[in-house]
């Protein structure tokens, strides 16, 4: 039995059981409930309680005052209560634990991260459409509104691994603010520009596919930097956070409780951040260098087979953060032949998203469900598909394996034609553009005229198969009990 075992369940007994209980939090020294009934609690018997100091009521909050080691304390009841991260009610009231294949695992985690934000990144999905319709419609770049505008929907994705930080801190239960230190860390301003330049100290794997410069170190540890940086990354500051917490719990258990409130997070700091980005950050660069390397050969072995596997596995590419290995080939294409064929079969998957979440819409009971897939939608249609996989096709699951399918068979369809890109363009329906064919052709480029039809086919071919393919899969609950 813990060491606050019988502390934990005292206090959940005696402030009138789980079920008065609205939410708990805890600051320094406090656990602060939010009770249905506050008449219910019985203040003489907690004040006079072996480990509670006193009781206080004040601004609406029922606060046990514990001391020092309230963390302890706190995690204890939560667990003891069955509550959820953060104090909320727990609606599975199991144990918390991992369930189902590794894959089942996955998506519980990656849907308990982004569903809390689902509203907010929704709305920067479609603001980021507005922003696209105003350059389209000619506004130009330094008009104060496409400047305002631009930093609300594309802020919100630049630095997403801020707020990744915060919700994974709920999943793994750590420190939130400790969590947010090690994003802040990962997006510090302009940190790019001291990890990288035209000389580096030596180079790492000279030769091989993932040849890494090195431009700094850490007590003679190499820093590798991605060109890419860490804006808009998903799986460095989960792996970061999800290390964090076991660093957290760990020192919670053997620094004293005097010092605990800073020492924690100070020890929790000095030996993530610099683990971030001398082990996790450098893995993911790897894996993102080898995913451009096998990719080119598989496309240059056949475009058709190319389009296939990029178009089936672009959307979980994207989620693992290993796309980031063909954005830098299909740039260098764009800078030195001006046109490419790279990502192509990746870019008309929205809609097969878009697609799928209509036929979403019309089927689902839920409420909450139908609110969260029009504004999703509307991202999907501009290329923004983050609300859209995150927050209910892949918690649906198989209405996600019908999208990736979806993207197969365009994928397959644009590279039998050989389909091009001239710019590197849009996202969603401001992608079209890119695709029609110049007055001048640069060299070696496809001299197709129908090139921009193709695209166009291949973006109704998707949203049609995401939305039949969806029909034939069942529609399951998310947020209401089935």
């Amino acid at each position: 039995m813990a060491k606050y075992t019988e502390l934990a369940k005292d206090i959940i007994a005696h402030v009138g059981g789980k079920e008065n209980i609205n939410s708990l939090k805890h600051c320094v020294t406090r656990l602060r409930f939010d009770l249905k009934d506050e008449s219910k609690a019985d203040d003489d018997y907690l004040k006079q309680r072996d480990g509670v100091v006193t009781v206080v009521k004040a601004g609406g909050q029922y606060q046990v005052v514990i001391g020092n080691h309230v963390p302890d304390v706190y995690e204890e009841v939560v667990k003891v209560g069955g509550l959820a991260a953060g104090g909320s009610l727990d609606i599975d009231e199991g144990d918390g634990g991992p369930k189902g294949n590794l894959f089942d695992q996955f998506v519980a985690l990656v849907s308990s991260i982004f569903q809390p934000m689902l509203g907010a990144l929704s709305a920067a999905g479609m603001i980021k459409g507005v922003v696209a319709l105003m350059a389209a419609s000619g506004v130009p770049t330094t008009d104060g509104a496409y400047i305002v505008l631009n930093a609300v929907g594309d802020g919100f994705f630049q630095f997403l691994p801020i707020i990744l930080a915060y919700n994974a801190a709920n999943r793994f239960k750590m420190n939130k603010f400790t969590a947010m230190a090690l994003a802040f860390a990962l997006v510090y301003p302009n940190i790019s520009a001291s990890f990288t330049g035209d000389a580096p100290l030596y180079t790492l794997f000279a030769g091989s596919v993932i040849e890494s410069p090195v431009y700094a170190t850490f007590l003679g540890l190499p820093i590798i930097f991605p060109a890419s940086s860490y804006l808009q990354t998903v799986l460095p500051i989960i792996l970061a956070v999800f290390a964090g917490a076991k660093f957290e719990k760990f020192f919670n258990k053997v620094v004293p409780d005097v010092v605990k409130v800073f020492i924690v997070p100070f020890l929790v700091m000095m030996i993530t951040v610099p683990l971030a980005y001398i082990v996790i950050g450098p893995l993911m660069t790897w894996a993102s260098d080898l995913v451009g390397f096998i990719f080119q050969g598989i496309y240059n072995f056949s475009p058709v087979v190319f389009g296939i596997i990029l178009g089936a596995l672009w959307q979980v590419l994207v989620m693992f953060g290993l796309h980031w290995g063909l954005v830098p080939i299909a740039i260098l294409d764009f800078a030195t032949k001006g046109w490419s064929t790279l990502l192509v079969a990746s870019v008309a998957i929205c809609f097969a998203q878009a697609g799928s979440l209509l036929n979403i819409f019309l089927r689902t009971k839920e409420d909450k469900v139908k609110q969260l897939t029009i504004p999703a939608f509307i991202s999907a249609l501009f290329g923004v598909t983050e609300p859209a996989i995150y927050g209910i096709t892949l918690p649906m699951r198989t209405p996600f394996v019908m999208t990736c399918i979806a993207g197969a068979i365009q994928g397959a369809f644009l590279g039998f034609f050989n389909t091009t890109g001239f710019t590197m363009g849009g996202m969603g329906l401001f992608a079209i553009p890119s695709y029609i064919t110049p007055a001048e052709i640069p060299a070696g480029a496809s001299t197709d005229p129908n090139n921009v039809w193709y695209f166009i086919a291949a973006i109704v071919m998707s949203f049609v198969l995401g939305f039949v393919l969806t029909q034939f899969t069942k529609i399951p609950k998310l947020y209401e009990k089935n």
